[in-house]
């Protein structure tokens, strides 16, 4: 475990507020890296996804880089312009 991994579970004991952001930040950053991985499989620019789904480059660039908060509307639409399809869980 890096000096940086047992800094944060440390943290995440000791501040619950700090281990729910971290958390939910965690899994914006997860939604976004797996979105651009996604659309590169696909063999699409972001560029040519957002013409697909009529939005601008800039709205798929930030999708990807901060997806914290998305539509769910828009993530069935790039699910659906890359040829896969949404599942949401609760775990």
């Amino acid at each position: 475990m890096s000096d940086l991994q047992k800094y944060i579970a440390e943290r995440k004991k000791r501040d619950p507020e700090f281990a729910r952001n971290y958390d939910e930040g965690f899994e914006a950053f997860k939604l976004g890296v797996m979105l651009k991985q996604a659309r590169k499989e696909a063999g699409l620019t972001q560029e040519e996804l957002a013409i697909i789904i009529h939005t601008k480059k800039s709205a798929i660039s930030r999708i990807e880089n901060h997806s914290g908060d998305i539509k769910f509307s828009t993530l069935e639409k790039i699910a659906s312009a890359l040829g896969k399809h949404l599942r949401v869980n609760f775990v």
